[in-house]
């Protein structure tokens, strides 16, 4: 992609080579690897400044390192409209499955970690990705859930400088939880002057507009002022998008292409007939869709007359059946969510004198987001005399104190408002320390505090459930029709709203390293490193009273037990070289022993080795092993209910020849457990690297990588449980007529998972021609295997080009960009592509193919003069929609958001000035 490029770079003379210091070629470059460029007499005079890069503690010449890192320079986020972390890190080719707003709302049936977005590398999980701050940690996301990790939404977008992604595990740098990577988040240094921005953008169909505008100030050079304050205040607004507001989901035909993935909750209810009940119907020739008796037990007297369109619909295939209605809830629910975003970031440097400074950080964040889903819905308990189209049939006529009297209907509450939830989410770090040098040691010490909370609140359709209940059983709440005024007025009585919940994590730290040059070998000085890190992290959750004694309709209790609040001690000690063993080789070692408090200690060796065997060539080679320790999620959080995907019970299919899909598919109850006895995960990765220069602004790469994980930490999902019920129907709970209960998902060390692929990069640039200078840019990542284990025993899986239980892994994945500069205008043109895949397999259905995903984005630039620049641009320039999908995990039904954009076409027009 047009964004991932290398930091500048300075020629180094021994070598005959070095990393190009051009910096407008290099830092546009999509190539996940260093260019490399001859030596120049005027390159040999500058200064060689010797800087700290991602994936070693060793200051060196920028970017001389064995590993594959790529680069997002801030022109690049700029030009390309990208305003949150985010935005940044899915235009990262080696980035898969990441945590999404639509994913969020795509889990809004249980509200787990909903509101955070996460980087996931290598499509190992967001726990294996290390994202960083400055080379720091920041305190994971406070919501307890499967995910540990940094919520994107807490990276300062506006003051970013660059960000620097290490495609190589790095625990042995960085800690246990890098075996997929690490991306590292940049802010400005020693910026001076004023600037300001600001953004409008809307979409062509309406919905998700987005406002931006963002200040930053700096004062004071370090070297000649001995000072320098460094301040970046950044507002965000989106605004929500709702499904009736997009073509594409009526396209889509999900009721026709997708009827079992729908609700039998509809409005009006569905009646749900005990089998004495339906018999006593059938006596009575009683037809709800008006050319049968009916045969069934969902019923809905309004299926004659064809529901209730368009969310309410007589699908005769659909969950509802031949006598009821099928709830379309595509219809009726927000793909996109309204959000508020704030941050500020300052920093500052004090020269202390005698080569040591005294620097300092602070970061504040705020996110307020609405997530709003679908009505509400309620199983109500009503006397047969409360069902108008029940007046005259048997059961109207039986004893008052008849079982058969009472019927269950599945009603949706409308009239109550969308289900929305206010999710807000503030992180705090604050960073203090010193640096310099002292006996030749170049040495750095800092404390590092971080803040996490996340409250969520009930905003709207969250209802008081025994006044619903009381309200149907009284017949005050009409399930069939509209309620009168003492119903409405009910429903407004009974709103509960204000925080369910609120989680806060903290983490302490103090770290140190130094390095120096301790001996001459005959390619350079051999340098060591030598650092260290103790921190603490604790995490805290509380439910409101109401939540915990389960009186809110639409929330899923935990029960009384459930606020916790544990915390962990964490040490570590690590050691580098860096050899040059001559001018041609260079190798890269280091160890980290690292001790978790509870799940033990391990330790992770890396080796890295380059060679140049001629100036337009370089090779390398890494080696590495890591662990991952279990969260304070996963070893002790309270058994949460939740909800899985859509998936058949072939048990309900075997019990009766005639059940259908539709008859046997539902989102089952399931009850998920952690587990106190959690070993670490281990792992162990190599990779393969060949980076060749052929002439001066012309730079390819390839990367072969290697990953395995074993002892992997992870629950069984639902549709594995199902698919193998000789080995693990123990965990599947079923009442007395054999129907699932729930499903126990419970937190085990099991099995391994293997990936591996090549990352491939291509660029060029400074071609100039008569209408202009051009560069053209690609970075891709080729999977060539993606496989797991559900036990130690257990066959591998592949979902490799293949949905499997929450997600795919696409076999290509690429960005590529074209851009032109002429004067004071520029353009680029960007295209995202992922291959297409096998859909999810479902029971009773045809596999089927997902159509690979291409958008282009077009943008332009105008310098009006040295302080204003003006940027415009077009998002998704075809207009193009997510291809679609018959995926059951996610609650959004008809297409994959996890990666896909449902906005379509987005204008933006941006404002750049800067006061020097």
């Amino acid at each position: 992609m047009n964004t991932v490029s290398q930091p500048k770079q300075v020629a180094r003379k021994t070598q005959g080579f070095a990393l190009r210091s051009s910096t407008q070629a290099v830092l546009l470059a999509l190539a996940a690897l260093p260019a490399f460029a001859q030596q120049d007499d005027s390159a040999a005079n500058k200064k060689l400044e010797r800087v700290e890069v991602t994936g070693s503690a060793i200051k060196r010449l920028a970017d001389e390192t064995a590993l594959p890192m790529q680069v997002i320079t801030r022109a690049d986020i700029v030009k390309q409209g990208l305003t949150t972390a985010s935005e940044i890190v899915s235009r990262i080719s080696a980035a898969t499955n990441n945590m999404t707003d639509g994913g969020s709302i795509g889990y809004g049936g249980f509200r787990d970690q909903m509101g955070m977005n996460a980087a996931n590398l290598r499509g190992l999980g967001v726990s294996s990705t290390l994202v960083l701050l400055n080379g720091r940690r920041m305190a994971n996301f406070a919501s307890p859930g499967d995910s540990s990790g940094v919520d994107l939404n807490t990276i300062p977008a506006a003051a970013i400088e660059r960000v620097e992604v290490l495609l190589d595990g790095a625990s042995a740098i960085y800690g246990s939880d890098a075996i997929g990577g690490v991306i590292n988040f940049i802010t400005r240094k020693d910026y001076t002057g004023i600037e300001l921005n600001a953004s409008y953008g809307n979409t062509s169909e309406g919905g998700a507009s987005k406002t931006t505008a963002s200040i930053g100030a700096g004062l004071g050079d370090a070297d000649r002022d001995g000072f320098n304050i460094f301040a970046v205040l950044d507002l965000q607004k989106t605004g929500s998008l709702n499904a009736n507001q997009r073509q594409f989901i009526t396209d889509l035909d999900i009721p026709g292409r997708l009827p079992d993935l729908l609700s039998s909750f509809t409005f009006p209810g569905n009646m749900r007939l005990s089998g004495s009940q339906r018999d006593s119907l059938i006596d009575d020739k009683f037809s709800t869709n008006g050319k049968a008796v009916i045969d069934s037990r969902t019923v809905n007297p309004a299926a004659a007359k064809g529901c209730n369109p368009p969310a309410n619909l007589y699908l005769p295939d659909g969950i509802g059946g031949i006598d009821g209605c099928t709830y379309d809830y595509m219809r009726d629910i927000e793909l996109y969510p309204k959000s508020e975003k704030s941050s500020f970031f300052g920093r500052g440097v004090l020269n202390l004198g005698g080569g040591h400074q005294f620097f300092a950080e602070a970061a504040l964040n705020r996110a307020k987001t609405l997530y709003a889903g679908t009505p509400n819905r309620i199983t109500a308990d009503m006397d047969v005399s409360k069902v108008p189209s029940l007046a005259g049939t048997s059961l109207s006529k039986l004893d008052a104190d008849a079982e058969d009297r009472i019927i269950s209907v599945r009603t949706r509450l409308g009239e109550a408002g969308l289900r929305t939830s206010e999710l807000v989410s503030t992180g705090q770090r604050y960073v203090a320390g010193v640096n310099g040098t002292a006996a030749n040691w170049d040495y750095e010490l800092a404390y590092n505090h971080s803040l996490s909370t996340v409250s969520d609140r009930n905003y709207q359709g969250y209802l008081n459930e025994q006044m619903i209940r009381d309200g149907f059983a009284s017949g005050k709440l009409n399930a069939f029709g509209p309620s009168n005024a003492a119903g409405l007025a009910l429903y407004d009585q009974a709103q509960i709203r204000g925080e369910v919940r609120h989680a806060k994590g903290t983490m302490d730290s103090v770290d140190f390293k130094a390095s120096r040059a301790i001996y001459a070998l005959p390619g350079g000085d051999l340098a060591l490193a030598l650092g260290g890190e103790y921190r603490r992290e604790k995490q805290d959750y509380h439910q409101s009273e109401a939540l915990a004694k389960d009186l809110i309709l639409g929330e899923t209790s935990q029960g009384p037990d459930a606020d916790f609040g544990h915390s962990r001690k964490v040490g570590a000690v690590f050691a580098e070289i860096n050899a040059p063993i001559t001018k041609e080789l260079e190798l890269q070692a280091a160890m980290r022993y690292e001790r978790y408090q509870v799940s033990g200690n391990a330790s992770s060796p890396k080796l890295g080795l380059k060679y140049v065997p001629m100036k337009e060539l370089l090779l390398r080679a890494s080696a590495g092993a890591g662990f991952r320790a279990p969260s304070l999620s996963d070893l002790y959080r309270p058994v949460t209910e939740g909800s899985s995907g859509t998936v058949v019970d072939p048990v309900c299919m075997a019990l009766d020849p005639s059940n259908t899909v539709t008859d046997c598919s539902e989102g089952w109850t399931t009850l998920n457990f952690s587990n106190a006895k959690l070993k670490p995960e281990k792992s162990r990765q190599f990779s393969l690297g060949a980076v060749l220069e052929p002439r001066a602004g012309m730079t390819l790469s390839l990367d072969y990588w290697n990953i395995e994980k074993r002892d992997l930490i992870s629950s069984l999902g639902v549709d594995t449980i199902l698919a193998n019920l000789d080995k693990y129907g123990h965990l599947v709970h079923r009442d007395e007529d054999s129907v699932i209960d729930h499903i126990d998902l419970i937190k085990e060390n099991r099995g391994k998972q293997k990936i591996n692929g090549v990352d491939l990069g291509v660029a060029l640039s400074g071609l100039k021609s008569g209408f202009g200078t051009w560069g053209l840019h690609l970075n891709g990542t080729w999977t060539l295997n993606s496989e797991q284990q559900t036990s130690n025993d257990d066959p591998f899986y592949s979902n490799l080009g293949h949905f499997v239980n929450d997600g795919v892994v696409q076999r290509w994945r690429h960005t590529a960009s074209l851009d032109w500069s002429e004067g004071n205008f520029g353009a680029t043109l960007t295209n995202s592509y992922l291959s297409g895949y096998t859909d999810q397999s479902i029971v009773g259905k045809v596999d089927r193919k997902v159509k690979e995903y291409s958008l282009w984005d077009l943008t332009g630039s105008w310098a009006v003069n040295s302080a204003l620049t003006m940027r415009a641009g077009v998002k998704n320039l075809l207009d193009t929609s997510p291809p679609f999908s018959q995926q059951a995990w996610f609650f959004l039904s008809g297409y994959d958001p996890s990666y896909t954009d449902p906005r379509g076409r987005f204008l933006f027009l941006s404002a750049q000035y800067k006061f020097r």
